[in-house]
């Protein structure tokens, strides 16, 4: 009966360990491959990286086309000057002329 009962708990204990290692393989495999593991935290990071590059360019353009809407604001000369070149216009008693230049 001993020998029994020794084989008995060295199944047991075997079989305790196999339960634990296949509860800390699918807890490792939760922490690395779902979606809130460890390699989706490092692709969100690289995608908050991106979005801050983005947000960057963004800032920049925005702080050129406001000191823009000022100079307009301020100034009539910038905004005549804008008028005539993009749009074409002209004053009242003005002549217009455009030459081509081949």
């Amino acid at each position: 009966m001993g020998k029994e009962s020794g084989a008995n708990m060295a199944n047991s204990i075997r079989l305790f360990v196999a339960i634990l290692a296949i509860l800390f393989f699918g807890l490792q495999y939760k922490a690395w491959f779902s979606d809130v593991g460890h390699l989706e935290v490092l692709r969100l990071s690289e995608e908050v990286e991106a979005q801050k590059l983005k947000l960057a360019l963004l800032s920049r353009k925005n702080a050129r086309l406001a000191t823009e809407v000022l100079v307009y604001k301020e100034g009539g000369e910038a905004l005549e000057s804008r008028a005539r070149s993009d749009l074409g216009m002209v004053k009242k008693d003005e002549t217009f002329y455009l030459i081509n230049d081949l």
